[in-house]
């Protein structure tokens, strides 16, 4: 299956909608995540990653599979005391689980953002239940740093999450 991750288009609102508008998608992601996924959210949420893009704030992409909307990835690029850290982060519609797409995608993308921060790490917060994201994480080189006991809410219950870093040696 072929990968690339490009910048989102005005244009890609409702395929963006259809492929977010999933509760199995919905539940390992934060709140500002919403659910259901409207058009609207769509369409902010695109406005919103062309606006940061040309700020240098963080790189946000669609991923695309053969053509293809499937998911979205970014790395949003941290400040004051962080500023040499980013944080990755990244969904995939559900058609699309199981295929090895993500982990070329935070490769690619995690490359890419060393090549054009001043970055010595990256690092993602998955929900420890989230087991097929940690993989992805663990077979890009990110080291387990810790497991956050009780650190989140989603959808009533109270949730351990993992941080998760890849180290620029």
């Amino acid at each position: 299956m072929e990968l690339l991750l490009r910048p989102w288009k005005t244009d890609d609102a409702p395929a963006l909608q259809i492929c977010a508008d999933d509760t199995e998608v919905a539940r390992n992601l934060r709140d500002v995540f919403p659910h259901p996924y409207t058009l609207q959210d769509a369409q902010n949420y695109i406005a919103f990653c062309r606006k940061r893009e040309h700020a240098a704030h963080q790189l946000c992409y669609a991923i695309a599979a053969d053509g293809a909307l499937a998911g979205s990835i970014a790395l949003t690029m941290g400040a004051d005391v962080y500023r040499k850290s980013a944080e990755l982060g990244y969904w995939l519609a559900k058609s699309y689980w199981g295929k090895g797409l993500m982990t070329r995608a935070v490769a690619q993308i995690c490359k890419e953002g060393f090549a054009a921060f001043d970055l010595v790490r990256i690092y993602a917060e998955p929900f420890s239940r989230n087991i097929a994201s940690r993989r992805v994480l663990e077979k890009n080189g990110f080291v387990l740093e810790g497991v956050l006991r009780k650190s989140v809410c989603k959808e009533g219950r109270i949730l351990d999450s993992c941080v998760y870093a890849l180290i620029q040696e």
